[in-house]
């Protein structure tokens, strides 16, 4: 067979470029599996696409190759001391100074050296080809290039600029073409000397190159020896070939959303593209959903793994918060983003099918209770709450009796009018467990338009309810009580700090509210003299108004739970809660009863303690667990009352909604709607959203808390109240005006006393907190 025919043959599938690497006969090759995948030919017809003369092809290439005289291609680049290897055997050699050879640098870098020297027993100094020499060890080598000695590490880029224009990739298809039929396996020289016509150092390096890059069609397989290379099954190269053109495709979506991240990183703030922008395309979507799985370090294995190939792209470490800081530079993130919503799947939005089951409620929703609802629309209706509060679901009346007793009303908004045990609404309601209040934002347990509007209390307006009254005893124990459905119109709307102003006012006009603050007077004392414990602290607020400014506006509120009008709501609550605690036990109720057994400390220990935060912070460091039952009231130590059930909040609490049911089924005359088996698997599902909730706004809370100390004057000074020694002089402090814990070494004091501290670092992002104590001049002060 002539060279020509042979070349021709070879046109057919290899590239010119590679055609020209051929001696005297070149490789032919029928049809391409690369063409087989997309086009036409597949595995299996290799027979027909094929010379039947191809059988003996290699036999015949090498025999005529091993018979010649070959130039030396070492002539030409200047290598001294060449000589030739056995044909069918390199022979094992120990390393010696002047050899070349490839090594491991790291596990993605391998690099050509010089040998020097021995250093030690078994490793070897070598010199690489950017000058550094180091030590490297036997196994590092990869491939000694043959037929060189004392080569120069000068001429090493020269060498493999010579490598370069020998190197082409369909050679390996071409050779596969070949050698698959024969099943033949071949070491390296042999391979060179079949592609290239020689296996001088340069060629057969080159081959040394091409084989060990290759991950489809030659598989290395050692021998005692000698490394040989076997040509892979047809179906394994056809599998190979797929994965190979998926990861070049997924390689190239990988380079151009790397240009879509370095292109929004380098616009101005104002400018980056929106977030919803990133989630049109799939393919873009699923990349930046990756990193913000990987940024809240709740990502699967594929994500973990797409998202680190982004970051090392990036040039990023691959770390959580490389990814956060990347997903901030580019505009998807604020800079004041909560990780916390992403990281416990936070239930954000409603579904379309919520929503449209609430609108309905809102168009059409008869009050089933009109017949029984008493007219209380008459009464003085005192509505107290935080000034943001968006959910108003308790409302404040009360009277003196012709006896002097005092009468108060609890009006609790009534949400079961609308929403129904076991409908979408309430099924909902359940796996929300509560409303999510953060500084930022607030997402209420029901969709927004039935908790803001129709189920709050608003001003001036009827509103239907159910009220708890109560008539006290003289010493503040309740006489009587009565549950009933009700309709009534709030007066007022005010918040704890206008509340304050009008009890210390002490408006002639406004006796009723100073009615209300002395029954939260006698039944505080009454509560007291029952064993409760005082557990009122000094509590921080916070509101956002534009979170998403990389300066938003921070707004703090240090709120003393001892506040008149704070203290006046509070115990309301309570006797709400025992109110209803009452009535389910009267009646026979399955209800979700609170209870909380007194500590096993006597409060009296802490009675050497000021009155206040440290006293408080002692109470509470010493409570045993919370209790509940569904059967009957259980006794609530800390309160000091016989049963207490959770009440005055069902818009924002579900296992006060569930308390609703209940008592609302009763006034009606119907069975219960659930049995305490119900109530206790329903309030555990809810309260697990419950703890979730807490731990994303105290997480919140402390965020901008930091934010906001990190602002603050450098140096500015706090005062901060001891509340307890950690251990020797490490002491946990209250922040006076910030209202928020920190821990320092305090060099004098003890709990109770006030030292001045100033803050020395603040950063949200990371959690990092230090306070350092200021050690006032005594005769500075004088």
């Amino acid at each position: 067979m002539g060279p020509s025919t042979m070349a021709a043959r070879a046109a057919g599938c290899c590239s010119s470029a590679a055609l020209a690497f051929f001696r005297l006969h070149p490789l032919r090759c029928a049809v391409r599996p690369a063409a087989a995948l997309v086009g036409g030919c597949s595995s299996g017809l290799r027979g027909g696409c094929r010379s039947r003369l191809a059988h003996s092809i290699v036999d015949l290439v090498m025999e005529e190759l091993r018979s010649r005289r070959r130039v030396r291609v070492s002539a030409k680049i200047g290598l001294q001391g060449t000589k030739e290897l056995p044909d069918n055997k390199i022979v094992k050699r120990t390393l010696q100074k002047g050899l070349l050879l490839e090594f491991q640098k790291d596990p993605e870098r391998s690099l050509l050296a010089v040998v020097e020297r021995p250093d030690g027993k078994k490793n070897w100094m070598v010199t690489d080809q950017n000058g550094v020499m180091s030590s490297i060890k036997p196994q590092q080598v990869t491939y000694v290039v043959p037929g060189i000695m004392n080569f120069d590490y000068s001429k090493i880029d020269e060498f493999l600029e010579k490598t370069q224009n020998l190197l082409d990739p369909t050679i390996l298809e071409c050779a596969w073409m070949e050698l698959s039929e024969k099943d033949k396996s071949i070491t390296v020289e042999e391979f060179a000397e079949i592609v290239y016509g020689t296996k001088e150092s340069l060629e057969s390096y080159c081959a040394h190159l091409l084989l060990s890059r290759d991950v489809v069609y030659f598989v290395k397989v050692e021998s005692r020896d000698y490394s040989m290379y076997q040509p892979r099954s047809p179906a394994q190269v056809e599998e190979l070939l797929r994965r190979k053109l998926a990861k070049e495709a997924a390689d190239k979506e990988l380079e151009e959303f790397v240009h879509l991240l370095k292109s929004a990183k380098a616009l101005p703030m104002e400018s980056k593209p929106p977030k919803a922008s990133w989630l049109v395309e799939e393919k873009v979507r699923q990349k930046i959903e990756s990193l913000q799985a990987y940024a809240v370090d709740a990502c699967d294995d594929e994500q973990r793994r797409l998202a680190g190939n982004i970051l090392k792209a990036m040039g990023f470490t691959r770390t959580s918060s490389a990814a956060l800081k990347l997903l901030i530079n580019v505009g998807y993130f604020p800079v004041h983003v909560n990780l916390d919503l992403f990281r416990y799947d936070v239930r954000i939005r409603y579904t379309d099918e919520v929503l449209s089951a609430a609108e309905e409620l809102l168009v059409d929703s008869p009050d089933t209770d009109m017949h029984i609802r008493k007219d209380l629309s008459t009464l003085k209706v005192y509505a107290i709450d935080v000034d943001e509060a968006d959910e108003l679901d308790d409302a404040l009346s009360a009277t003196r009796l012709p006896d002097g007793r005092i009468k108060v009303w609890i009006h609790v908004a009534d949400p079961t009018c609308l929403v129904k045990p076991h409908s979408i609404i309430d099924r909902e309601a359940m796996h929300r467990g509560t409303s999510i209040f953060l500084p930022t934002t607030t997402f209420p347990m029901f969709p927004e338009r039935l908790a803001m509007n129709s189920m709050s209390l608003q001003q001036g307006k009827e509103c239907k309810s159910v009220t708890v009254s109560v008539i006290l005893n003289l010493d503040g124990s309740i006489a009587e009580y009565t549950l009933e459905n009700s309709v009534i119109k709030p007066t007022y709307m005010l918040t704890y700090e206008s509340a304050t102003e009008l009890l210390y006012m002490n408006l002639e006009e406004e006796e009723e509210l100073r009615i209300l603050q002395e029954a939260a007077r006698i039944r505080e004392q009454w509560r007291r003299s029952q064993g409760s414990i005082d557990t009122a602290m000094i509590e921080p607020r916070i509101k956002v108004s534009n979170p998403d400014d990389p300066e938003p506006n921070i707004n703090l509120y240090v709120e003393d739970q001892a506040n008149p009008a704070m203290q006046l709501v509070s115990e309301m609550m309570i006797l709400c809660g025992e109110a209803v605690a009452a009535f389910g036990f009267d009646n026979n109720l399955p209800l979700p009863y609170r209870g909380h057994p007194q500590s096993n400390t006597a409060v009296s220990v802490f009675s050497h303690l000021p009155e206040g935060p440290a006293r408080s912070f002692a109470n509470i460091s010493v409570l045993r667990a919370a209790e509940m039952d569904f059967q009957k009231p259980v006794p609530h130590g800390v309160l000091g009352i016989p049963g207490y059930v959770q009440f005055t909040s069902p818009i924002r609490r579900y296992v006060d909604l569930l308390a609703h049911y209940q008592v609302k089924a009763f006034l009606r005359g119907d069975s219960p709607p659930y049995s305490a088996g119900d109530l206790e698997g329903m309030t555990f599902i809810a309260s697990m959203h419950v703890k979730v909730a807490r731990r994303l706004h105290s997480n919140s809370l402390r965020y901008w808390l930091l934010e906001y100390l990190r602002r603050q004057p450098k140096g500015r000074k706090y005062r901060a109240l001891i509340l307890k020694f950690v251990k020797d002089r490490m002491g946990a402090l209250l922040l006076v005006e910030v209202g928020m814990q920190v821990t320092t070494t305090i060099s004098r004091g003890k709990v109770g006393d006030q030292v001045s501290v100033t803050v020395e670092t603040a950063h949200p992002r990371d959690d990092i907190l230090s306070v350092r104590e200021v050690v006032e001049d005594t005769k500075d002060s004088e």
